[in-house]
């Protein structure tokens, strides 16, 4: 059909879209029976045999995924949604003149549609998500298609649409695509995931800028895995893509239990009784034997891996933890490290309380670690609120590697932190070194300031142990304790730890502080 104009093919479709639209149609029982009382049996025959004849043409004519898509959906394009953005951005959508929010939807893998249902079939399966989204949104909030499975959808703002409310609205959205769509006798299941940008967190308050900061979330919320939902964040940039191989490869152990938690004990200097342990993840080749966490875990963040790594490593936590119980062993609380993308996820609470009442575990026997640099730099409301979220839950709040990152007091406090992790380059020859002296002592009296818990780390010589117990700080984790460890031998160093304490003799306080021995 290359003869005719791709101008003239447009007209054609939106002419003929018009003719057969329902409120034309209605029409046609009266046209017919008044040629047929005024004796125009020709131009019903002319009718008839034209109307069919033009229908074939146009449905012969070319038509490119993202026109079909459109067409399905009754939506405008990526264009008329960036007007619709602009339009908002420039004059609110309410009396206060609130900018609206940029949400996209995308049903994953929806490039594999065409190949599975053909081009009917997935015009079908789009207009019915579309026809969804409509019936979740308010009339005047219509969902317009940037390109074929993905949605675009300008939220008015009004006194209630804070985070949490669009949280939930992206949650709605979900849930009424992820039904099941019927096409014809085959159910047809899609999963999906959702961006939304905020736009107090976009400098440039234009259109594009708003729904590249949207799709910038989507991308993160792809990485994640189906269902997932992301709020943008100054931070978010996209990732190079992994290489194939290697990307299988640490999904492979991952699902295959090559991937899994050894656990190191902390300790108090007070007592010398276990305090806890910090699960550290590690990879047993079958054939390469230990791979350093260096190597793996930058292929499993780039492969869009690590909330699942973090579910492996939760699961294995848990279990441990309930062992330890069955088996009679003091083993108060674990440590477990949250990647930002973990803190980012809006249902990382709900997730993490399901697993807690699933075995039947106390809160306070979890504690979450976070990298001081995601306090230091994070914008990110959704961190914030899952931290804050976590601490009124029980868990401990961890602030790790402390000194590095340059968090603020203030955003110690914002992010509820229970405990500070002294980062190893202070740790470090801190019995011989003055001006490492000095400096963990002052973040020892800062903490004391603010009434928070210490832990030193990395701490490999028996002198750096005794220095930070003079200093005054809470607990010490590192080698002169115990290497990392697999779960099968922590029972065993726990009764060994708990044997070698009974044999020392207990220090107590006496007049003027100096310790006098009991027994």
């Amino acid at each position: 059909m290359g003869f005719i104009s791709p101008e003239w093919r447009t007209a054609l479709r939106r002419w003929l879209a018009g003719l057969m639209a329902p409120q034309m149609l209605a029409f046609l029982p009266a046209v017919m029976l008044g040629a047929f009382w005024f004796g125009g049996e020709g131009l019903l025959l002319v009718i008839a045999l034209t109307l069919p004849g033009l229908l074939v043409v146009t449905g012969l004519l070319p038509v490119r995924p993202w026109q079909r898509a459109h067409r399905a959906t009754g939506a405008r394009g990526r264009q008329g949604f960036l007007a619709h953005l602009s339009r908002g951005l420039s004059r609110g959508t309410n009396a206060q003149g609130d900018p609206p929010v940029c949400v996209v939807l995308s049903i994953c893998d929806a490039g594999t549609l065409e190949a599975q249902f053909g081009a009917i079939g997935t015009d079908s399966i789009l207009h019915d998500c579309a026809e969804r989204l409509r019936d979740v949104l308010r009339d005047d909030d219509l969902p317009f298609t940037l390109a074929p499975g993905r949605f675009g959808i300008a939220v008015p703002r009004t006194p209630h649409t804070d985070l949490e409310a669009v949280i939930q609205l992206a949650g709605r959205l979900q849930y009424a695509v992820n039904r099941p769509v019927m096409l014809g006798a085959t159910r047809v299941h899609l999963t999906t995931c959702v961006g939304f940008a905020m736009p107090s967190r976009v400098p440039d308050q234009v259109g594009e800028s708003l729904l590249d900061a949207a799709e910038s979330a989507l991308d993160a919320a792809v990485r994640a895995g189906p269902g997932s939902i992301r709020a943008y964040s100054r931070g978010m940039r996209p990732r190079a893509p992994v290489p194939g191989n290697l990307a299988r490869d640490v999904a492979r152990a991952l699902e295959d239990g090559e991937i899994r938690p050894w656990f190191q004990p902390q300790v108090s200097t007070d007592t010398g009784e276990l305090s806890g342990f910090e699960a550290l993840s590690r990879w047993e080749h079958p054939q390469k034997g230990h791979i350093a966490p260096a190597a793996f875990l930058p292929a499993i963040a780039e492969a869009g891996l690590l909330e699942r790594l973090g579910e492996v490593v939760l699961y294995h936590t848990l279990t441990a933890l309930k062992a330890w119980d069955r088996a009679g062993l003091h083993a108060p609380n674990v440590a477990v490290n949250f990647s930002p993308s973990e803190l980012a996820n809006p249902r990382l609470v709900d997730k993490l309380q399901w697993e807690l009442d699933r075995f039947d575990l106390d809160p306070a026997r979890l504690v979450v670690e976070v990298l001081e640099n995601v306090v230091a730099q994070s914008e990110d409301d959704t961190t914030s609120r899952n931290i804050a979220a976590l601490s009124r839950l029980g868990c401990g709040i961890d602030l790790d590697d402390f000194g590095t990152g340059h968090a603020s007091i203030a955003n110690i406090r914002r992010f509820d932190v229970t405990r500070i992790k002294i980062d190893r380059s202070f740790i470090s020859r801190v019995d011989t070194d003055r001006d490492q002296q000095n400096m963990v002592s002052a973040i020892l009296t800062m903490a004391e300031r603010l009434n928070l818990d210490t832990l030193g780390e990395g701490v490999e010589t028996h002198g750096e142990h005794a220095m930070l117990a003079q200093l005054g700080c809470g607990h010490v984790q590192g080698y002169s304790i115990a290497r990392p460890m697999p779960f099968e031998d922590t029972p065993a160093w726990i009764r060994a730890h708990e044997a070698r304490l009974s044999t020392l003799p207990r220090l107590t306080h006496g007049a003027g502080g100096q310790g006098r021995s009991t027994g």
